[in-house]
């Protein structure tokens, strides 16, 4: 039986039984996200409709909800595969984003948050403000240094009993007990739309290869994230060379390159 303990095996893995994973995620990153997830090797499913989410999240092994654009017959829909995800056993991540910004979106967040997600993923605003703190978030964009969220993290972890993951300049991923530090990636990534949503998407397809570990699969797919991030930029002479790059490094990246590049300590 092969072992999953490290991001490079994990990535093997995913490669090896591609995941399917059911993306409901906003308009403007579904094309990205869906490239990211076909890139690192899993199954992209853009299935979002009340009327089919819950029952495809019985079929999917991963589920990830992306609160970017909201409306209620979304809301629906979201509310219909969470419930679905949780009942068969399957793992889910929620992107809940610039929450704080309408009541709206607070209430909608809330609710996704009493069914219990596996792994919250946002940046470092949107997890202050979810654990009851201020933050300086504006719209969908993050106003607060990581390391300032990473005792809100912490906080959230236990009281949801789930993975969080805060991304930014230096990811930091707990479940309460244990928590790690991510360093990689480039400057120009918050300068490509979506690709932060679509870093929930690879979380969800690490989190349905080895749902024994999440926090390790979270950290796993932050890691690859990196990595990719950090190749891309070395050719990149902006953003828009930056975009396609980052696509053909994440499909380029192996299992050894991962695991050696990766840096990953403790917090």
């Amino acid at each position: 039986m092969q072992t999953k303990t490290t991001p490079g095996a994990m990535l093997k893995a995913m490669r090896e039984k591609p995941p399917l994973v059911q993306c409901i995620t906003n308009y403007v990153a579904m094309n990205i996200a869906a490239n990211v997830l076909l890139a690192a090797g899993a199954s992209p499913a853009m299935v979002h409709a009340a009327e089919e989410a819950g029952e495809f999240a019985g079929i999917a092994s991963a589920l990830t909800i992306n609160i970017g654009t909201l409306s209620t017959q979304w809301i629906d829909g979201m509310q219909a595969a969470a419930k679905a995800a949780t009942s068969a056993g399957k793992p889910w991540v929620l992107d809940p984003v610039a929450h704080y910004a309408t009541a709206f979106r607070r209430n909608a967040v809330a609710d996704l948050l009493a069914l219990r997600p596996t792994v919250i993923r946002g940046n470092a605003s949107e997890i202050i403000a979810l654990a009851g703190g201020e933050s300086r978030g504006q719209g969908v964009d993050s106003r607060d240094p990581v390391k300032q969220a990473e005792g809100s993290a912490r906080w959230l972890a236990e009281r949801q009993r789930a993975v969080v993951a805060v991304t930014g300049a230096v990811d930091f991923v707990t479940d309460g007990e244990r928590a790690v530090r991510i360093e990689g990636g480039s400057a120009l990534m918050p300068q490509v739309t979506a690709l932060g949503c679509s870093l929930t998407c690879l979380v969800g397809a690490f989190a349905a290869t080895a749902p024994e570990d999440i926090f390790g699969a979270t950290v796993a797919a932050l890691s690859t994230f990196a990595i990719a991030g950090e190749e891309a930029a070395l050719g990149a002479a902006g953003p828009g060379s930056f975009s396609w790059r980052f696509l053909d490094a994440l499909a380029a990246l192996d299992a050894e390159t991962l695991d050696a590049r990766a840096r990953i300590s403790a917090a």
